[in-house]
């Protein structure tokens, strides 16, 4: 799943092409291009992306973006880090961790 977040928040972004995705998840984690492509075939199939393609220096490059589907799901992912991050804020600044949305029935 982070791996697919890390995807569509690139895409939420701008488009890009399977290369230059690769390079950009590089740079946090360590990922090549033959894990990369599955995930972009599903993340297609399951209607999250859509694809075109366009000419660079006489080869075509296959550049991807998201759908509505894509981007729904791109804030869905955002909110659980933005609900898990405060969390773990909270536990690693020794604070007692406050989980939102949830009664604590013990007493």
């Amino acid at each position: 799943m982070m791996l697919e977040a890390c995807v569509l928040a690139i895409l939420a972004r701008q488009d890009s092409y399977g290369y230059e995705l690769t390079n950009g998840i590089k740079a946090l984690m360590e990922i090549s291009e033959s894990t990369l492509y599955p995930i972009l075939r599903r993340l297609r199939r399951e209607g999250l992306l859509e694809t075109y393609d366009m000419a660079c220096q006489g080869r075509n490059r296959r550049y991807y973006r998201l759908t509505e589907a894509g981007r729904s799901r791109n804030e869905l992912y955002l909110s659980k880090w933005r609900y898990y991050r405060t969390l773990l804020d909270q536990i690693l600044e020794g604070q007692p961790a406050v989980v939102i949305g949830r009664q604590d029935t013990e007493k």
